[in-house]
């Protein structure tokens, strides 16, 4: 099974690996590349092979397998050497999205008895679409104020591995019906701990600490229906 170094470490920029497999695209032993998945969009980069560059333009999971699909087609070897690097500023951007939607989630949980109905991360904004009793625009910038107030409170944010049963003991783990799903089938669950605040099921990439999102702002708010409201937040003012 490939090793993810991106929950090894979420700041890694490069990472030296091997080719396992390159048939349809790459496969490594190790990757630092984050596949799509879970609302996150997934990292780009390059992959160095005897001296040639190798854009990566998409990563894909297939089951445990992770793929790293080549700009060109490629002809290489299982065995052979390479050094990963992926696009740093594109990387930090979705961690800094992934881990405001985090926080919005936990709002929305903790004070308007709504849950979220979706979500996606961006580069330069992320949306989030849920479900509140009496949802307005002035209780939508009532949750970014009150998200803006999480993020100044500097709360660190760790990942934690649990057993089933660990999980099981945690209330509103996953809040959508996909996570309870994934929840019946991992052994072994990854959630996020914004420390003090907020616990989730979870397998993207995150800050270190909420004070690094910096400033956000509400750049839209719409009603698609009774139970479904979208917001829009966009990272600096």
């Amino acid at each position: 099974m490939v090793e993810k170094l991106f929950w090894k470490d979420q700041y890694m920029k490069a990472f030296d690996a091997t080719i396992v497999a390159a048939d349809g695209g790459i496969e490594l032993d190790r990757t630092a590349f984050y596949p799509t998945g879970g609302g996150q969009p997934c990292d780009v980069g390059t992959l160095t092979v005897d001296g040639s560059r190798i854009n990566i333009i998409d990563v894909r999971k297939d089951g445990d397998r992770i793929i790293h699909l080549p700009e060109k087609e490629v002809s290489l070897a299982p065995g052979l050497a390479v050094k990963g690097e992926i696009d740093w500023n594109r990387r930090y951007a979705h961690m800094k999205y992934h881990t405001l939607l985090h926080i919005v989630d936990g709002v929305v949980e903790k004070y308007y008895g709504g849950k979220v109905t979706g979500g996606q991360i961006y580069q330069d904004r992320a949306r989030m679409d849920f479900d509140i009793p009496m949802m307005d625009k002035q209780k939508a910038d009532e949750i970014a104020a009150k998200a803006q107030a999480v993020i100044d409170e500097k709360h660190a944010v760790s990942q934690k591995f649990l057993s089933v049963d660990e999980a099981a003991a945690i209330p509103n783990l996953s809040r959508t019906l996909p996570g309870n799903e994934l929840l019946k089938k991992l052994e072994t669950i990854r959630v996020i701990d914004i420390e003090g605040f907020d616990m989730q099921l979870d397998g993207g990439t995150h800050v270190s600490n909420t004070s690094e999102i910096g400033r956000i702002r509400l750049e839209s708010y719409e009603s698609r229906g009774a139970h479904n409201k979208r917001v829009v937040f966009v990272i600096g003012l």
